[in-house]
């Protein structure tokens, strides 16, 4: 018995994401969240799990962020971070924080102007400094599905490939991608952080050998853990050198892993 494991974000779709420098209020879309994370110890992402193009973009812009978070009981996940942080103390830290909601809705704006898509992506979040208590990025993502993805999945199917999801994305968004590939949605673990995404596999491990396919940092534990572990680099993005010492195969485009003799 086999199985896969994907990530989604940059694997099985091609990624847009917005982020917004609060301290300079630029917007840029040439940075990696993970990168942003790693350059600070002190740093997680968070993921807000509700629909960025209805909830958040109509929410009121003038309120806090922690406000809007508290007052409408928003779901949110810490998606990826060096530190252990439960989500009451995260809640907490950002307590008086000045962060406000237009602040995501800028990037909710820049990424649906690229055509993108915020329902098959992570949706919205931000970047808190746990040490200071304050939010530094705000951040969208949005999605395009690779045009391979359909065809290398039936494909995997049928030589008996058992295919899973997991991804550091909001979970709803995984779900609506899950039906899109024809895989059941029990198959979708969503905002999956590096520990997670570890065990995953490990359990995994026990009924299949597994191959893990990912493209960023937050895939390093997993493409450890799985008995093959696959970077892909069909995002085109600078991939730093330690994913590329966690990967035992290299692929430039997803239908590759077809030749790949596991």
């Amino acid at each position: 018995m086999k199985a896969v494991v994907f990530d989604n974000s940059g694997t099985l779709i091609a990624r847009y994401r917005a982020i917004k420098d609060l301290k300079s209020g630029a917007i840029c879309d040439y940075t990696s969240s993970i990168d942003l994370v790693d350059r600070d110890p002190e740093r997680a992402l968070v993921v807000l799990q509700t629909d960025p193009s209805s909830c958040i973009a109509r929410a009121k812009s003038n309120q806090t962020i922690y406000k809007f978070i508290r007052c409408n009981k928003v779901p949110f996940d810490v998606s990826y971070s060096n530190l252990e942080i439960n989500k009451k103390t995260l809640l907490n830290k950002i307590k008086h924080d000045q962060a406000m909601v237009r602040d995501i809705q800028d990037t909710i704006h820049a990424v649906i102007a690229k055509n993108y898509n915020v329902q098959i992506c992570s949706g919205s979040g931000f970047i808190v400094n746990l040490k200071k208590g304050e939010i530094e990025f705000t951040i969208t993502s949005g999605g395009k599905i690779f045009p391979e993805v359909p065809s290398v999945v039936e494909e995997l199917k049928k030589r008996g490939f058992n295919i899973y999801v997991a991804s550091g994305d909001r979970t709803r968004s995984l779900i609506e991608l899950a039906n899109f590939i024809h895989i059941p949605s029990e198959n979708v673990f969503g905002t999956a952080n590096s520990t997670r995404k570890m065990k995953i596999v490990r359990g995994l491990k026990k009924r299949y050998r597994v191959m893990m396919v990912g493209n960023s940092a937050n895939d390093i534990l997993a493409l450890n853990e799985a008995d093959l572990g696959v970077l892909t680099l069909q995002q085109e993005e600078e991939t730093p050198k330690k994913v590329y010492d966690a990967a035992d195969v290299v692929v430039e485009n997803l239908k590759e892993i077809l030749d790949i003799n596991f």
